[in-house]
């Protein structure tokens, strides 16, 4: 006698408990991984040189302008054309130096052009104009008055 079976399955790979082992074969590999720690940097300080040079830090010109006609040029006062003599002088030692134009609020920006202009005519590459938060930021170091 011959049975036939009614219903029809179709194969198939029971895939309920596969998450269930990704999990726990990720919680194995957590656990049995090696972390390492690095210490720092492992560096070693220079020696002691005596024919090394002393290099003096690079000081910036500082112009602020506080009015019209009113420059001080390094915390000294100084007139445009003064300005342009001071700013000469020192770009003869070192043509890249740096200048930092600082105005305040009220003053034209016309002012601020014409330094710009005398600036331009003497050929200073490495002109500056601070933000207020850059000038806040450095009044802490005595930069800036």
């Amino acid at each position: 006698m011959k049975f036939r079976s009614r219903l029809q399955r179709a194969p198939e790979v029971p895939t309920s408990s596969m998450a269930d082992i990704a999990f726990l074969l990720i919680i194995f590999f957590m656990l049995t991984a090696v972390f390492t720690s690095n210490r720092g940097l492992q560096f070693a300080f220079p020696k002691e040189d005596p024919t090394r040079l002393d290099v003096q830090p690079e000081e910036a010109v500082h112009i602020k302008i506080t009015g019209e006609q009113q420059y001080l040029v390094d915390k000294t006062p100084m007139s445009l054309g003064s300005l342009a003599g001071y700013v000469e002088a020192k770009m003869g030692q070192n043509p890249n130096k740096p200048v930092i134009i600082q105005t305040q609020g009220h003053v034209p920006y016309r002012v601020m052009i014409e330094v710009f202009d005398v600036l331009r005519q003497l050929e200073v590459k490495n002109i500056s104009v601070p933000t207020e938060s850059e000038v806040e930021r450095w009044k802490t170091f005595g930069v800036f008055e």
